[in-house]
């Protein structure tokens, strides 16, 4: 209740508030060539209508349906406005909540995946080495995740300048070598994404690898006995022995997949690649701090991941009231 319930209902009621408007008063100043009239800000009512109302002034869902975030008229206009999909998906991702929405669904499900094979197979190699080569293994596999995520894509970021190994290196292949993958946006996704897998798949495999300690020796030994090769025991004996880690994977992955954050600072790729986590910074940073666009977010966010992970847990509960 104390940590999580009633930080979202603040966020929430926060969403449904505006920031006063300045209260503005009219001034006469009078001299030798007449009177004139001009406007000033009147300080004290400002501060006192605030001071009376905090949260700001009530506006309902106006702000859930302004241009930075549901853009309702902007999309019912292009909708009129185009005469197929695609360009209307175009059109579209031009918007700030669409744009930012568009790359963090691209992300969430490309890296989830990825993240869940790599993670497996890294703990079955791992598994599979002699006894001596698992501890030094083991160490150089987590080092990803033992980086603090910034540093870690900042790494990456030097790496795919255009001085650095991996930009230098694309330059040649490509022959070109005005390529930038900072100027390019299909390649600042796919920088983005290759970060993704390569920051989290350490946390699954160090998941599957305990898993892997729980398997049964005796069903792997009949297995083999029956003539089973190497694959068939990870397909029929190992993977099903693992499904409930893979969905605990998947659910944590699906959650800091749809976060994606860090990677966007770190690669300064805001020009190219927008988040959802990105736009509540974006609106709490700077000196006109946009409260209420950013608890808006936030809301759309939590209701984004909600659906997202409604599908694995209402699998998790069959499965549970199956048993």
């Amino acid at each position: 209740m104390l940590f999580i319930f009633f930080p979202i209902i603040s966020v929430i009621v926060q969403s449904l508030h505006v920031e006063h408007e300045q209260v503005i008063r009219k001034v006469e100043s009078c001299d030798l060539f007449g009177c004139k009239e001009s406007t000033t800000i009147d300080q004290e009512a400002t501060a006192a209508l605030r001071a009376a109302e905090p949260l700001g002034q009530f506006a309902g869902f106006k702000t859930y349906l302004d241009r930075n975030h549901l853009a309702t008229k902007e999309v019912g206009t292009t909708w009129k406005n185009t005469s197929s999909w695609r360009d209307f998906g175009a059109q579209m991702l031009n918007l700030p909540f669409y744009k930012a929405i568009g790359f963090t669904l691209t992300f969430t499900f490309v890296v989830t995946p990825l993240v869940i094979i790599v993670g497996f197979v890294i703990a079955v190699a791992v598994n599979s080495a002699v006894r001596q080569l698992r501890g030094p293994l083991i160490f150089f596999s987590l080092l990803p995740m033992m980086i603090t995520p910034l540093v870690g894509a900042l790494i990456l970021f030097w790496m795919v300048d255009a001085r650095g190994i991996i930009g230098a290196t694309l330059q040649h292949l490509a022959g070109d070598p005005e390529l930038s993958v900072k100027a390019s946006t299909p390649l600042m996704w796919i920088m983005l994404m290759v970060y993704g897998v390569w920051h989290a798949a350490p946390f699954a495999f160090i998941v599957y690898y305990a898993g892997l300690q729980t398997v049964n020796k005796e069903t792997l030994e009949a297995a083999r006995v029956d003539g089973a090769n190497r694959w068939l025991q990870i397909r029929h004996v190992v993977i099903p022995h693992l499904l409930p880690l893979t969905t605990f994977i998947a659910l944590m992955q699906l959650m800091d997949n749809f976060r994606v954050f860090e990677p966007i600072v770190s690669f300064a790729a805001n020009a190219h690649a927008t988040s959802l986590s990105w736009a509540i910074y974006n609106d709490l940073g700077g000196e006109t701090r946009q409260l209420s666009s950013a608890a808006a977010t936030s809301v759309l966010t939590i209701i984004g991941v909600a659906i997202l992970l409604s599908p694995v847990l209402v699998r998790t509960w069959r499965d549970f009231d199956r048993k």
